[in-house]
């Protein structure tokens, strides 16, 4: 997901994201420690989108915070 994308959603929609992806990495690394994941790329791909997510929200709530 494009960091511009995610600029447009709202911060509970944000946070949704977050949620969703944290559960993805969750499913990821379990099925990667079973040896069932076949693209193990998508595992740095999610991390960046979990730290894009964060960095969106972090910029927010300063903006509002000022």
């Amino acid at each position: 997901m494009k960091a511009k994308e995610i600029r447009e959603l709202s911060v509970a929609e944000l946070n949704e994201k977050l949620s969703d992806l944290k559960a993805e990495l969750f499913n990821l690394r379990f099925q990667h420690a079973i040896n069932q994941l076949d693209n193990t790329s998508r595992l740095n791909v999610v991390k960046k989108d979990i730290a894009r997510v964060k960095t969106i929200i972090t910029e927010k709530e300063m903006k509002s915070a000022q």
